[in-house]
């Protein structure tokens, strides 16, 4: 493998967790060149990265923006040029990590000899050249990818989620932590938010346990969320005027950095806390409708997830929105896991 494209266009999460594989890929083949390609919104998070000679960006919401408006045309002559554009890197291997139909078929568009698909489903199996099935111990964090990349005889290392912050991005993340008068490891980040009701925990939990994070220990709670998330943020925010609400303020580059400067990160199946693993943050990660990885590879991560009879039950809830599985999550058993990962001082 000389020339070389990951496929994983989305979601934050998927890709903390896939990480990983384009450090394998370069300590495997140190000479080769390696790209990513992703949606735009989330491209600065690897943007960063050293071993990544090149991010492209799939400009799918401008492609659904031109079929809604029934230009066909013009969507023909976007998808033709982001054909060239892919094909002047001469890939001659493919990582679709994503195994699915839209995924497949941005893969094929390189005209890369090698297509390799990890899961492959939607039909796009018939897009690749050879297809892994997903595999590994569910139970590790990005079990699937090591899978992958073990199948394919790379050099795997600990492949634990690892991202990389510019030195421009880390003052970034500074000027807003001194705005907010956060010292280095003396601040909680929260991460309360993410795509589905039932993986949220509840917000009266989040503000009892801002309070306990306060009062008990000193440590200023920070909300991290995107713009959709500041009205739910401000609902927090609204039991404590020291609870810091950050929610829509900040790029995702700037959220990794500030989550990396955090004394310890809280928060539900969702990307911003996978990335408090790969910053090597103290995590304690709440999980309940998903399955969760109980094996994060870091000795300062924790998981909590209560194992109910119904969980994890993924996009079909049966509890009509009871939720128990967070909800009996109280915040004092987070607290009481949490503890041990403090800093000392606190």
């Amino acid at each position: 493998m000389k020339r070389i494209l990951i496929v994983r266009t989305s979601a934050i999460g998927d890709v903390v967790f896939a990480s990983p594989l384009a450090e394998a890929l370069k300590r495997t083949h140190p000479d080769a060149y390696v790209a990513w390609l992703v949606e735009p919104g989330i491209a600065p998070l690897i943007a960063d990265d050293r071993c990544l000679d090149a991010v492209i960006t799939w400009p799918k919401a401008e492609w659904k923006q031109l079929w809604r408006e029934g230009r066909r045309l013009e969507l023909w002559r976007r998808v033709r040029a982001f054909r060239r554009q892919l094909r002047e890197h001469r890939f001659d291997t493919v990582l679709d990590l994503q195994g699915l139909l839209k995924s497949g078929f941005l893969a094929w568009l390189t005209g890369a000899p090698r297509r390799v698909g990890l899961g492959s489903k939607e039909g796009s199996r018939l897009l690749m050249t050879e297809v892994i099935a997903r595999g590994g111990d569910p139970a590790r964090i990005s079990s699937e990818y090591l899978f992958m990349a073990q199948h394919l005889g790379l050099d795997c290392g600990d492949f634990l989620p690892r991202l990389t912050v510019s030195g421009a991005v880390d003052g970034r993340a500074r000027e807003a932590m001194a705005k907010h008068r956060l010292a280095p490891g003396r601040f909680v980040a929260c991460a309360p938010f993410t795509t589905r009701p039932q993986k949220h925990w509840f917000e009266d939990h989040w503000q009892a346990l801002c309070r306990l994070l306060l009062d008990r220990h000193g440590l200023t709670p920070v909300l991290l969320g995107g713009p959709a998330d500041a009205e739910a943020a401000a609902r927090i925010a609204a039991a404590d005027p020291r609870i810091v609400h950050l929610a829509g303020a900040t790029r995702l580059p700037e959220a990794a950095a500030l989550i990396g400067h955090a004394g310890l990160l809280v928060g539900v199946d969702t990307g911003l806390t996978h990335m408090g693993i790969a910053m090597a943050t103290p995590t304690v990660a709440l999980f309940g409708s998903t399955c969760p990885y109980t094996i994060t590879g870091r000795d300062n991560a924790r998981v909590i997830w209560l194992g109910k009879s119904c969980s994890p039950c993924r996009r079909h809830p049966t509890c009509g929105g009871a939720f128990h599985c967070l909800r009996d999550i109280t915040p004092e058993h987070v607290l009481d896991v949490a503890r041990p990962l403090l800093p000392s001082d606190a």
